[in-house]
């Protein structure tokens, strides 16, 4: 019998990767309950169920991150030049796991809206932890900054395998107002 649940399982995790997260659930004419990704014939008291496609959202984030990115959100500055450098910033996060948003300095508007955010010149990239910016990548200084955040040395949970993309035009988040980092992954 445990082998069947195990089986079922896991053909329900294959089938709701492969249907948009929908699941459904009835009864047959003797009250047995089944789960599927298709109705057969003569289901009843039928019910959908639905599952995230994106489990990278905030809800699924451990307390203490949940907690620090609340305290302390993370921004990541880079450019289109940034190279290497960029590169190894957004993979220590990565590997962190810390759900961090990401602006890409573009226009002029953008690198002035981040100067006057920061306080100084547009050098990339830049970490912005709450109101704290590091310049430059130093991963020590970095991981300092991260351990005092709260955010955790690694990413038990999940990674971000993609670079978020981000549009030529974003607004810089006024003082104060703090961005969703998931709904920019």
């Amino acid at each position: 019998m445990k082998h069947i649940v195990v089986l079922l399982a896991c053909f329900i995790c294959i089938s709701l990767n492969a249907h948009a997260g929908e699941l459904y659930r009835w009864l047959d004419s003797s009250g047995k309950v089944y789960y599927g990704d298709v109705l057969p014939a003569g289901a009843l008291q039928v019910e959908v169920k639905k599952f995230p496609k994106d489990t990278s959202s905030n809800e699924y984030l451990p307390y203490e991150t949940l907690r620090a990115q609340q305290n302390f959100p993370v921004t990541l500055y880079v450019s289109d030049n940034c190279g290497e450098l960029c590169d190894q910033a957004r993979t220590l996060l990565n590997k962190r796991g810390i759900p961090f948003s990401e602006k890409s300095l573009r226009t002029y508007k953008e690198i002035e809206a981040f100067k006057k955010l920061s306080g100084s010149d547009a050098f990339v990239p830049t970490l912005m932890v709450g109101k704290d910016s590091l310049k430059g990548f130093v991963e020590s200084q970095w991981n300092k900054e991260l351990d005092i955040a709260g955010y955790p040395k690694t990413a038990s949970y999940r990674q971000r395998t993609e670079t978020p993309s981000t549009p030529a035009e974003q607004e810089t988040p006024s003082e104060g107002e703090q961005t969703n980092p998931s709904a920019e992954q």
